[in-house]
């Protein structure tokens, strides 16, 4: 087996997909499988590292700090150079005729689908994911994704229900393989600072709209205003910080920007009594495990699929308005630390990140992954993401 993986996340909103690229990668060639990364950079250039050759191709910025391969028969090129045996696709926007060349030479091609792009879509518009003209240019391209590929890869059930039935349509196989927390760099602290009679809340992630982190705020102020003592810190940078500060306003908020380093995160996230990760639209949520994996308990939205992640002990969940949030907040703080936060680990760890290059590696072979029995991720209501 040799596989090769193809990634746009060179951008300021890729912490969580270059996690995941990144890391699998790494258990790949730990499995002893030949692996090549490509990615797009400011240049042409060719890198050796412990994990495989990472290949750089010059792509333009497309505004944000991004930068997107626009000439995907440049990636053909240096694929015939690997001679892959399967083809690891994570962009769905610019990459997806990789497929077609994978299909010509009896390749298989996997998309590793990290977004589910009606949510998105709502979430960056504020309009429905149902409307018109979100809707239809997303069917439109699930279909010609679902045609293209031989297996698509989802991380929870909330982003298979966006492409089952054009993955049914097209034959197409459908994989769910959760993603992993590093569970050593993600710990408990040995010691917490007693509460001192101030909630303390955490909220780490990027701070641009299709996040939500100004429902995160608006739970903290809508605390604040019931005279509830609490304290918000958030962690992270983005383009909507300036209006996140406007609708914090006098309330106990603090804006740390951005981490340094994911033990520095950790001791952070391990210091919170509540976690908040509470973006409708996630199809996974690195964040949230992250937070259990640290023993602090996390409130989510009732839908997408960082609800998926938590169960009625380590966390609580509530329709993604700020007023029902801060209830949800509330209750999860009056259960007794003793077991909510034990419990919060335990549920992390069984996102081991060892399970999912398990699984993967399983798709590339052209089987599926094992069956995994993870309690607590009730049927959700209806999907909802604006």
């Amino acid at each position: 087996m040799r596989i090769a993986q193809l990634a746009n996340f060179v951008g300021p909103a890729s912490g969580g997909m270059k996690t995941a690229v990144q890391t699998l990668g790494a258990g790949y060639a730990a499995a002893g499988v030949p692996r090549l990364l490509v990615v797009p950079g400011p240049r042409d250039r060719r890198t050796a590292t412990e994990h495989g050759d990472v290949v750089q191709l010059r792509a333009p910025r497309v505004g944000g700090g991004y930068r997107l391969i626009v000439e995907p028969w440049r990636v053909g090129e240096v694929l015939e150079q690997f001679a892959p045996t399967s083809v690891e696709v994570s962009d769905k926007a610019t990459l997806w005729p990789v497929a077609h060349w994978a299909r010509r030479r009896g390749v298989r091609s996997v998309l590793f689908s990290h977004e589910r792009l009606d949510a998105m879509l709502s979430l960056r518009t504020g309009r429905e994911a149902g409307a018109p003209g979100i809707t239809a240019p997303v069917s439109v391209l699930n279909r010609l994704l679902a045609r293209s590929f031989d297996e698509i890869v989802v991380t929870s059930d909330f982003a298979r229900r966006e492409l089952q039935e054009v993955a049914g349509a097209a034959g197409t196989r459908l994989h769910r393989v959760a993603l992993g927390v590093d569970l050593d760099t993600f710990a408990p602290p040995e010691a917490r600072d007693p509460r001192g009679g101030v909630l303390r809340l955490v909220h780490a992630g990027r701070l641009s709209r299709e996040k939500s982190p100004h429902l995160a705020v608006g739970a903290a102020v809508a605390l604040h205003r019931r005279g509830v003592a609490v304290h918000l810190d958030v962690y992270g940078t983005g383009p909507h910080r300036s209006e996140l500060v406007e609708l914090a306003g006098s309330a106990p908020v603090t804006f740390h920007g951005h981490v340094a380093g994911r033990r520095a995160l950790a001791r952070h996230l391990g210091r919170a009594d509540v976690a908040l990760s509470v973006c409708p639209g996630e199809t996974f949520g690195l964040a949230v495990l992250e937070a259990l994996a640290c023993g602090t308990p996390v409130v989510t939205a009732a839908y997408g699929g960082a609800r998926e992640l938590v169960d009625d002990v380590c966390g609580a969940w509530a329709r993604p308005v700020a007023e029902e949030l801060a209830d949800a907040v509330l209750a999860l703080a009056a259960r007794p630390e003793a077991v909510v936060r034990p419990a919060a680990r335990a549920r992390a760890e069984l996102f081991a990140w060892d399970r999912t290059v398990h699984d993967m590696l399983a798709v590339h072979a052209g089987l599926g992954p094992a069956a995994r029995d993870v309690s607590g991720a009730a049927p959700q209501p209806a999907d909802r993401t604006a």
